[in-house]
């Protein structure tokens, strides 16, 4: 059997909670981790049509809309637990704007300021949403999820001061 990559290994956890179908594996994922993991739906259709093969889930009988819940099987635990067991991956940085800001010399003139403006704003922004989350998540006590989000809103924050210092590295002050 292959062994278990992130994305698999993400649909798993999320099926330890009960069967989903498809549909519902992409939604709950966007809501649990889509802070930092992201999971398309072709991706997950393809990982479970490969877990099926593998006989880590099964695939039940279509419901409305005909979709079908997927349940985890005995082999898929064991295979969640050696992967949740097993020290994680390097962390890998991939950051669309470093390689506009690598290859920025092919843009026009002020078209780099406007993607670094548009960045900027997505980063302002997804700091307040991550803010206004943290606020109901240590109410509720969620550890877990917290911790997770607080990594977030750090990593926002140092985004947003990379921010701050880019006009001068990039000589543009």
């Amino acid at each position: 059997m292959r062994r278990l990559n992130a994305t698999a290994a993400s649909l798993l956890g999320l099926l330890h909670d009960g069967p989903l179908t498809g549909w519902d594996l992409v939604a709950t994922a966007q809501e649990r981790i889509g802070n930092f993991w992201t999971l398309t739906q072709s991706q997950v259709y393809r990982e479970l049509a490969r877990m099926t093969d593998d006989g880590l889930v099964t695939v039940g009988e279509p419901g409305p809309r005909d979709r079908k819940p997927y349940t985890i099987t005995e082999a898929g635990r064991t295979a969640f637990a050696e992967w949740i067991d097993a020290a994680p991956a390097a962390d890998q940085v991939r950051v669309p704007l470093l390689l506009t800001i690598q290859f920025s010399t092919h843009l026009r003139p002020g078209r780099l300021a406007e993607i670094i403006d548009a960045a900027r704003a997505e980063h302002t922004a997804r700091l307040a949403a991550y803010r206004e989350h943290e606020a109901h998540l240590a109410t509720d006590a969620d550890h877990v999820r917290l911790a997770t989000l607080r990594f977030g809103i750090r990593h926002e924050e140092a985004a947003l001061a990379w921010f701050d210092e880019l006009p001068g590295l990039l000589g543009t002050d």
